[in-house]
């Protein structure tokens, strides 16, 4: 089967929980068989066509611009997989970027939308672009041949809103890292970072508004935690909300930039705590990946947090400061703990890979039977 996968910046190392997504499941899928290409935004990406585990990256042009920049991409990239990579399946991923599903079915291709969470949700999005994103929603549930989400409780509230479609609404989570590297040591932590095992909080992403970043740092001044605070990431694009952000750097509040590979690992695995704040998300691999590493976690309770199914302690009300500050004072009092080998069955990559290439399968399964019945 062939694949071209478009909506992402690129990978690998592409900073973003889509484009981790895709590191994850595509190569996977290539193991197994299938031919993949993914077309990434040539600002992101180092080479114009480049190959990851077996994956083809193919760096289209785009203006690196918060507003334009994924609907341009995204229009320039469905052409070109139609006319040049011509795909069984066009794998298109979010919800924006579906917007332009009913072009590529037009164009007579077979399209299965990933749904990464409801970005209309984001706190960046003025009411314009909320719209769309909407509107890309309901494009990939009217018109896709398959839509697969991340979420549970997304993927029951899409069946109950969109009911006449239902039956192509499949739920496949994201995952983490099963094959963590437990004999990583401390030495792997970045040694700039001036930080020791045990001793810090910890949390991953990009710094905009919905990752609630700002919560986090305020709950930290206000605690009494004698643990440092370590925010691992940067902005897409700088604007106010990231600069605000970072005049809150000290000593004890680190910005320690993009982190990856032993780097990123190593803070995950010897943090005291990781916290992840969030007003928005799909399924958080970033929590995830935390978890698998053995640290224990803290998260906003929004959805799709809840839906991994922590115990109740690892949930705070999210933009609760006060409850986030309480928790940091009393982290030894927390019962965190979960059943890990359980945690790792339920959101293992090998497993969501094949059951990703079974929809795409089954898409052009119907495709060939639809063929033969006109025949």
């Amino acid at each position: 089967m062939k694949v071209c996968a478009i909506g992402l910046r690129g990978i690998p190392n592409v900073m973003g929980g889509i484009e981790s997504h895709c590191q994850q499941l595509y190569p996977r899928m290539v193991k197994a068989g299938d031919k993949v290409t993914v077309i990434a935004r040539s600002p992101y990406v180092e080479k114009k066509h480049d190959s990851f585990e077996g994956v083809e990256v193919l760096a289209l042009w785009t203006i690196r611009h918060k507003l334009i920049e994924t609907f341009l991409h995204t229009f320039l990239a469905l052409l070109y997989a139609r006319f040049v990579v011509k795909p069984d399946v066009l794998h298109i991923h979010a919800i924006g970027p579906a917007l332009f599903t009913p072009l590529a079915k037009l164009l007579g291709m077979k399209v299965v939308v990933t749904h990464h969470g409801a970005d209309y949700d984001r706190q960046k999005w003025n009411r314009f672009a909320k719209r769309l994103l909407r509107t890309g929603e309901s494009m990939a549930v009217r018109f896709a041949d398959h839509v697969v989400v991340v979420g549970s409780t997304l993927t029951e509230k899409l069946r109950h809103k969109y009911a006449s479609h239902k039956d192509k609404i499949s739920y496949v989570p994201n995952g983490t890292l099963t094959n963590f590297d437990d004999t990583l040591a401390a030495d792997a932590l970045p040694g700039d970072l001036e930080i020791v095992p045990d001793n810090y909080i910890v949390t991953v992403g990009r710094l905009v508004p919905e990752k609630g970043f700002h919560d986090l740092v305020a709950a930290y001044e206000q605690s009494r935690s004698p643990l440092k605070l370590v925010i691992v990431g940067n902005a897409d694009h700088e604007d106010d909300y990231s600069r605000n952000l970072l005049r809150h750097r000290s000593d004890n509040v680190i910005f320690a930039g993009r982190r990856q590979g032993d780097e990123l690992n190593a803070l995950y695995k010897f943090a005291r705590v990781f916290v992840l704040p969030s007003y928005h998300e799909g399924l958080p691999i970033v929590a995830l990946e935390a978890i698998s590493a053995g640290t224990d976690v803290i998260l906003s309770n929004i959805t799709p947090n809840a839906d991994i199914g922590l115990p109740e302690d690892c949930y705070f009300p999210v933009g609760d400061t006060d409850a986030l500050a309480n928790k940091f004072n009393n982290l030894n009092e927390l019962s965190l703990g979960i059943n890990k080998t359980a945690f790792l069955s339920k959101f293992n990559w090998d497993s969501i890979a094949k059951e990703t290439s079974q929809v795409l399968t089954s898409v052009t399964k119907k495709n060939r039977s639809e063929q033969a019945s006109h025949l």
